[in-house]
């Protein structure tokens, strides 16, 4: 039994008969959630910085992660709505209006057009706290339909779906701008969006609880000393392998990378590296544990932002070996450390809440992302590509020891839940 969840209680046990459907319905809702991210982070900027706009101002495109950073404010509520006092969870009636709203904002922003950039930002926010709402809904579903020895696949559900939406918002979309126009390929992510939605609408029942006694809230999650720890190892993980990642694409665009060369390196080879990492990274977890393979993936980055930092300052650097640098880092790299975080988060979420619990250590992932997307292009404008990536690398660096004491800790204070509710069970 996993640190910080109560014996015999919770929804857990149902639905545990069907791992494998759970996690690729999951992973379909995965996938649609991160189409809307790559677009809108990875995409957004490079058509704006292939129409000229000045790289401070692209920054601002990291407003729209607003929701994904305060999503736990709402969380509570959500929660409490998707698992009633007695009947089944609402699970699917969350995703099916997040979804249609989602779809419906990527169609406004079609007609908009991408170079009005205040009310391009506004729907995406708009479309962003819809996609969070059901994104609580979904980490809920996993953490208390999956039995703890299938963790992993959720976690490679997540992090593998992440990749591969993302690569299909910010590759295959871009090739659509390029070949066709901005409002045809908005139009097409959005009908994608709503097909990927469809699996789970499909095979998301389940056994209904007679009932729940627990009442969900936020100040449950925050009174866990657990949560408390996660929340710190989140905020300085993500500041090590996020920061400078936003200014990969407007990099590669100054660099001379032609706009649909990139949505091709984005979306196959994104795709392809960061699918594959998020695998190795599941099959890492499992036999070396967390902890080491989160160190292992900073210091990793470390050394690809060090080698980026060193290309943007010398210059004249080969294309090929730039876009390996940045694949390396934004997908590969990204993909390995990032199982491993989220693998915590699921040890570290009760499941009884789970969908606030998982929410809580995300939005400290999102708000220390947000101001880092947008400090990125600050840096970039004013000091250089070299300084952004080079700081960035110091991060990891510095990052890597608090990591490690920080993992020691969760586990000392999982043992010490542990070891009691043993003595009671002998």
């Amino acid at each position: 039994m996993t640190a910080g969840r109560p014996r015999g209680q919770g929804p857990q046990s149902q639905g545990l008969a069907a791992p494998a459907a759970i996690v690729l319905t999951l992973g379909g809702l995965y996938v649609g959630q991160s189409i809307i991210s790559g677009l809108t982070f990875i995409a957004l900027p490079s058509v704006l910085r292939d129409r000229g706009l000045p790289l401070d101002r692209i920054g601002l495109t990291y407003l729209a992660v607003l929701p994904w950073a305060l999503k736990f404010l709402w969380a509570p509520a959500v929660e409490r709505y998707r698992l009633p006092p007695t009947g089944p969870s609402r699970s699917r009636s969350i995703v099916v209006v997040g979804g249609l709203i989602s779809a419906l904002g990527l169609c406004i922003v079609g007609l908009i057009g991408p170079t009005h950039l205040v009310p391009v930002i506004v729907v995406f926010t708009a479309i962003a706290f819809a996609a969070s709402t059901v994104d609580i809904a979904c980490d809920g579903h996993a953490v208390e339909r999956l039995s703890e020895p299938h963790h992993g696949w959720g976690n490679a559900a997540q992090v593998g779906g992440a990749y591969l939406g993302s690569a299909i918002g910010s590759g295959l979309f871009l090739v659509l701008v390029a070949r066709l126009d901005w409002d045809t390929a908005t139009c097409a992510m959005a009908a994608l969006l709503l097909l990927l939605g469809v699996p789970f609408l499909l095979c998301s029942g389940g056994n209904a609880p007679a009932l729940r006694e627990h009442q969900p809230s936020l100040r449950h999650a925050l009174g866990r000393r657990e949560i408390r720890k996660g929340l710190c190892l989140a905020a300085i993980y993500v500041v090590a392998q996020k920061w400078a990642l936003s200014m990969l694409g407007p990099f590669l665009i100054d660099s001379g990378v032609e706009l649909a060369s990139l949505g091709f390196i984005n979306g196959v080879g994104g795709m392809i590296v960061g699918f594959a990492c998020a695998l190795l990274g599941g099959a890492l977890v499992r036999v070396w544990g967390a902890a080491s393979v989160m160190l292992l993936a900073l210091v990793l980055q470390a050394c690809t932002l060090a080698a980026l930092a060193a290309a943007a300052w010398r210059g004249g650097v080969p294309q090929p070996l730039l876009v390996a640098l940045a694949l390396a880092s934004s997908s590969g790299l990204m993909a390995l450390g990032f199982v491993a975080l989220y693998a915590r988060f699921m040890a570290l979420s009760d499941p009884r809440q789970a969908g606030i619990d998982f929410t809580l250590l995300q939005c400290m992932d999102a708000l220390v992302s947000m101001a880092g997307g947008i400090g990125a292009g600050w840096v970039s404008q004013h000091l250089g590509y070299g300084a952004c990536f080079g700081a960035a690398a110091a991060f990891a660096i510095i990052a890597a020891p608090v990591v490690s004491v920080l993992n020691r800790s969760n586990a000392s204070q999982q043992l010490s839940n542990v070891l009691p509710a043993t003595a009671k069970g002998l």
